[in-house]
């Protein structure tokens, strides 16, 4: 967390943000195989690790216009997602086909904000090549609602107002509200969603220090902390 000179008022850059999200990432996976379901420390917990999707959304939105060379973050998030498929299936125990990682819903994101801002595609189809990004993102991990957020955090960019509106009407529609009921602390959790809203309105638009680990740390540490946990998880506990 930084504090500006002018506002003294606590601001958060790209690195920070990412930080949080991973961290919210691996509690959350780690509550999923540790905590019984039915107890509140599960519901707080889960409703933590609600935040790791959002935020990476908007962070792989920024990365769009900020990165120097769009088909080598595109080609990143695509072997990332690759390497990342085994890893996920294994630890929630999935076939090969069921499922697959959030990864895989970044890159489709990625993709159809990259689409959105061709500036020689026509319109029809640019709507049909989204529509396919999102159906490409269907079976994997946030699905149609990670490649949403991506989307729209990139197009109303500059426009914070109407990417807080999109982002909590495409988090209440299509993950919150169809499976939410007041008394069940499975669905309670999916509110946690909302509490990216305060850590975007602190964000300060800057990345923070370059490094190696805070480009590459996230490639590295989605495929290997599942490893790691689907150890733990069969083989030794």
């Amino acid at each position: 967390m930084e504090y500006t000179a002018n506002t003294a008022k606590p601001s958060l850059n790209a690195n920070a943000l990412k930080i949080i999200a991973v961290t919210a990432m691996v509690v959350d996976h780690t509550t999923f195989w540790l905590v019984p379901g039915s107890s509140p420390l599960y519901v707080i917990l889960r409703m933590f690790g609600r935040l790791a999707a959002p935020i990476m959304c908007y962070l792989i939105s920024e990365g769009y216009f900020h990165t120097s060379n769009k088909k080598k973050y595109l080609k990143r998030l695509f072997v990332c997602a690759l390497i990342s498929h085994y890893p996920y299936i294994l630890y929630f125990n999935l076939t090969s086909f069921q499922a697959t990682s959030v990864i895989w819903s970044l890159f489709a994101g990625l993709l159809a904000l990259s689409i959105s801002q061709s500036r020689v595609m026509p319109l029809g189809l640019k709507v049909f090549f989204i529509l396919m990004c999102c159906l490409l993102a269907w079976t994997a991990d946030w699905n149609y609602i990670g490649v949403l957020w991506v989307l729209t955090f990139g197009i109303f960019r500059k426009k914070f107002s109407l990417q807080m509106i999109s982002f909590t009407l495409i988090g209440m529609l299509f993950y919150v509200l169809p499976d939410f009921s007041i008394v069940d602390g499975n669905s309670i959790f999916r509110l946690g969603i909302l509490l990216a809203i305060p850590l975007f309105i602190m964000y300060d638009g800057t990345r923070g220090k370059k490094s190696f680990l805070m480009k590459w740390g996230f490639y590295i540490v989605y495929p290997v902390h599942l490893l790691i946990l689907y150890v733990l998880r069969y083989f030794i506990f």
